[in-house]
């Protein structure tokens, strides 16, 4: 059986959080406008090691993660901590949807980040943002993307959606396919305390993840792939397929 934290000493891990958070703003604002992008990287990978260091969540990288750019990132979607686990092993500029710009603290975060939000329901708002990350990866940028378009439980995958995939298949750049997943590392069984999907809260994901011991975040990182002449829907099933493998 799982062993928790006292409420109180999760308290404690979150005010941490919180304090490590105010300080990610500060650095956001005060430092980011002077630095290169590499040193601004570099900020957000250290960041964002420490704040999973300070939530108690164990980092399992498996796989090479990615060096440079041109690059787009697939990966499944389940927690909030998806960002952070990411970041912390090569930051890269995601694309999430727009109300991730509310979550209380971390949506000014990400939004710091340089993160593009999209409009989930809107076409035309989706085309913009193909052209948005087209031109990023003209410009070598490392970009991520959920193509499930919203958190899953962890033990199926949703449908990808193909209309970002696009922008791969523009620029004629190469797509990794990433499994994310999370474990109970007292008992090696899946762990659905980070789990952010459903009624499921984003204070009520936070607050069973600060009260979890042994939490693994486990980041499998496939091989670059590209398209080789597959129209998005069919890669977007085929990139499905793969990272299922991949959890």
């Amino acid at each position: 059986m799982s062993v928790r934290r006292s409420p109180v000493a999760a308290l404690w891990r979150g005010l941490r959080a919180i304090g490590h958070v105010l300080h990610g703003l500060w650095v956001i604002r005060s430092e980011f406008g002077r630095l290169q992008p590499s040193e601004c990287a570099l900020l957000v990978r250290e960041w964002s090691r420490q704040m999973l260091v300070i939530m108690g969540v164990e980092r399992v990288v498996r796989g090479t993660p990615p060096a440079h750019g041109p690059l787009l990132l697939v990966a499944n979607h389940i927690s909030w901590l998806d960002i952070l686990v990411m970041n912390a092993a090569h930051p890269v500029r995601f694309v999430s949807k727009a109300d991730v710009k509310s979550w209380p603290l971390l949506g000014s975060l990400v939004t710091g980040a340089g993160t593009l939000y999209i409009e989930r329901d809107s076409r035309r708002d989706a085309m913009r943002v193909v052209h948005q990350m087209a031109d990023s990866l003209r410009a070598g940028d490392i970009l991520a993307v959920f193509p499930e378009g919203t958190t899953g439980d962890g033990q199926t995958l949703l449908p990808f959606h193909a209309n970002l995939i696009q922008a791969a298949i523009s620029v004629n750049a190469p797509v990794l396919p990433v499994g994310l997943g999370f474990v109970d590392g007292h008992t090696g069984q899946r762990s659905d305390a980070p789990l952010f999907v459903g009624d499921t809260t984003m204070l009520q994901s936070i607050w069973s993840t600060l009260r979890a011991t042994r939490v693994q975040a486990v980041l499998h990182f496939g091989v670059p792939e590209h398209f080789a002449g597959r129209d998005r829907r069919t890669w977007a099933h085929d990139l499905r397929e793969t990272v299922a493998g991949l959890k």
